[in-house]
This record gives structure tokens, sequence and C-alpha cells, in this order.
């Protein structure tokens, strides 16, 4: 056997044993510290005062998702149904902790969102991205290609006209669900 099959082999097991440690849970409001560190461990997202998270936590928590690994906070979605377009699902951040960055971990944690029974009536799910965020795009293509390719992508706020130089421009990434509709 060579050393490259043999290395590869090693990591396939180590990932598989990842993915079966992985629990996905709904957060509760005793995880909003651990939510906001794990954030702030993840650049470049936005680190919100733990105030919000604490919210997204309680207030949001059926549309939010936690990945735990060994008993620690390392993947969380927040996410909430639009007020004015119930069936379709804002995904706000995911946050991965770089020490299970690579691994699947983001997709996982919303797939395991997209199935609760909670959020089946859902026909579309949204997102902004800036345009270096690449983990994010290839997340969201990743989804989008698992549900036809039919996503479109737009301006959502501007660099200049909405942050006036002060921030990227967001993207809005709007992907309808086929098995939903």
């Amino acid at each position: 056997m060579s050393t490259t099959t043999i290395y590869q082999t090693a990591a396939l097991a180590r990932l598989s044993q990842d993915e079966d440690a992985w629990v996905f849970r709904v957060p509760t409001l005793k995880d909003g510290i651990g939510i906001h560190q794990l954030i702030a461990s993840c650049p470049p997202l936005d680190e919100n005062s733990s105030y919000c998270n604490f919210l997204q936590s309680s207030h949001f928590h059926k549309t939010c998702i936690l990945a735990e690994y060994d008993g620690e906070i390392v993947g969380f979605i927040s996410a909430y149904l639009k007020p004015e377009s119930n069936d379709e699902l804002f995904v706000w951040q995911v946050a991965v902790s770089p020490t299970m960055r690579g691994k699947g971990l983001a997709y996982h944690m919303l797939q395991e969102l997209l199935m609760r029974e909670y959020l089946q009536h859902v026909q579309a799910v949204e997102t902004t991205i800036t345009k270096s965020n690449e983990g994010s795009w290839n997340l969201f293509k990743k989804l989008d290609k698992s549900h036809g390719e039919t996503g479109s992508v737009s301006v959502f706020l501007d660099e200049q006209q909405h942050f006036k130089g002060h921030h990227d421009t967001e993207f809005l990434y709007r992907i309808p669900l086929k098995n939903n509709q």
C-alpha cells in the first residue's frame, strides 16, 4: 500500500469519526455565550453582541442549529423565517470552528436544519454573502446544486449606497427548495 493511500485512508477514518461524534441540536438560552465565543473565532463573521446570540438561542431557537463535538460548541447557524414571507428561511450566519473546517459540518448543519418538522413548509432559503467569502459561496452553491441549480444572486446591500464604504457589498443568494414545493 502506498504512503498516499495510507494517509488518505487515515484522513477518511478521522472524517468519519468526526461526523459520528457531531451532535446537532436546538440551541438554548444557556448556549448564548458559547455561540458568541464561536462566532468571535470565525472571522470574517460580524461579531454581534452576546445579547444578540442569547436572543437567537431563545427567541429564534426553532430556526437555528447548534453542533457539538465532545461537548464543545463547534458550529452554529442562525436563521429566521422572514416576517412577510413565512415560507422563506433567511440564513443570517454560519459559524464553524476552525478545528472543524473542511469536514462538511456547515452543510450537515444546514441539511439538519432544513429537515426539521417546523421548517417543512419552507419554499426557499436566502442568505447574503460578501464577494470574498469563499466558504459561504461554496456552501450555498452546494445547497443550490442539490435543489436543481435554480438559485439567483442579486445585490442586497451595496458597499457605497448602503454602507457608505464601511462594509463590502452583500449579495443576496436566493435558492428555491425543490423538495419542499
